[in-house]
C-alpha cells in the first residue's frame, strides 16, 4: 500500500510538472499565482553564470 501511494504521488508530481511547462501556471487556482519578476529572475541567473564562470577558472 506504501509503495503504491508513493508511487502515486511520484507521477502525480511529474504531471504537475509537465502540466506547468504547457500552461505557465505554477499554482492550482488563479489567485494562488506568483507573479515572476522576470527582471530579478535575469539578474539572479546572471549573478550564478558569473559565478560558475569565476568558479571553472579556478583550478583544483
Amino acid at each position: 500500500m506504501v509503495h503504491v501511494l508513493g508511487e502515486s504521488t511520484r507521477h502525480a508530481g511529474h504531471a504537475d510538472i509537465l502540466r506547468e511547462g504547457l500552461d505557465g501556471r505554477t499554482g492550482l487556482r488563479a489567485e494562488h499565482e506568483k507573479q515572476v519578476d522576470e527582471e530579478a529572475r535575469a539578474a539572479y541567473c546572471a549573478k550564478i553564470e558569473q559565478a560558475a564562470r569565476s568558479a571553472a577558472l579556478i583550478k583544483a
